[in-house]
């Protein structure tokens, strides 16, 4: 049986490049349910607190843990990138590649990956250049190809930035299931609209730190910081 991922812990983590503070120091403690959504203006640190949280940007000082030994965790967790690479290889060889790595035979690899392009509206397309496709059409592949393993958490930077109405809602749709499923989502977006729909609690990001960590009904409801209701009004903040 698989040890609890949670809660992820940070304590004064820091994230600093060619002598600027990016990210921190933050403490923050992640608990395994729901869906957080982090928002801020661009700049504020957003990617560079997913990545840093995923364990993919190295960080500079304090701590970051999960309940389980570090090698599991980073096993059980995927992250959609908002510009996601494509493999020169088809549709369903991209999906397929994950299993592939943890030593699926090919043959099965596939047939999963042609289910799941089934599931993401691109179960005519196996055989297309993954290249060759559409923005919205890739950032659902990028999804299928991070959710066929079946992470315990998923990282998402701005999955839907660029895209139309019709794909963003695809793609909420599957988020709303994996997350009905049990898979835990961490999220940045700047559609304000996205987050309320989303989010069970909302990160507000502002200069590399943590300015709110609020349930999100209470968040939208009423931003305790100036700072955060300016920016629910559109406003700049800086």
């Amino acid at each position: 049986m698989q040890k609890q991922m949670f809660p992820l812990i940070a304590k004064h983590a820091l994230v600093r490049r060619r002598g600027k503070v990016l990210v921190g120091p933050i403490d923050l403690s992640l608990q395994g349910q729901g869906t957080s959504i982090v928002i801020g203006p661009n700049g504020a640190g957003k990617t560079t607190l997913l990545k840093m949280l995923h364990g993919i940007e190295r960080m500079n000082g304090g701590s970051l843990d999960w309940a389980c030994p570090k090698a599991e965790a980073q096993r059980r967790q995927a992250f959609v990138f908002q510009n996601p690479i494509m493999m020169r290889r088809s549709v369903v060889d991209n999906i397929a590649y994950p299993l592939q790595l943890t030593g699926v035979g090919r043959d099965e690899a596939r047939a999963r990956a042609a289910v799941w392009a089934e599931r993401i509206n691109l179960g005519d397309a196996l055989d297309r250049q993954a290249v060759l496709l559409s923005g919205g059409e890739r950032q659902k592949l990028a999804l299928a190809r991070a959710l066929i393993r079946e992470p315990d958490v998923l990282f998402l930077d701005e999955p839907c930035a660029s895209l139309d109405g019709r794909a963003t809602r695809e793609i909420e749709e599957i988020l709303t299931e994996a997350a009905a499923t049990g898979t835990r989502l961490i999220m940045s977006t700047h559609n304000m609209g996205q987050a309320q729909r989303l989010a069970d609690e909302v990160l507000f990001v502002l200069r590399g730190n943590i300015h709110e960590f609020t349930p999100a009904k209470e968040f939208f409801a009423g931003p305790i910081t100036s700072q955060a209701q300016a920016f629910l009004n559109g406003d700049i903040v800086e």
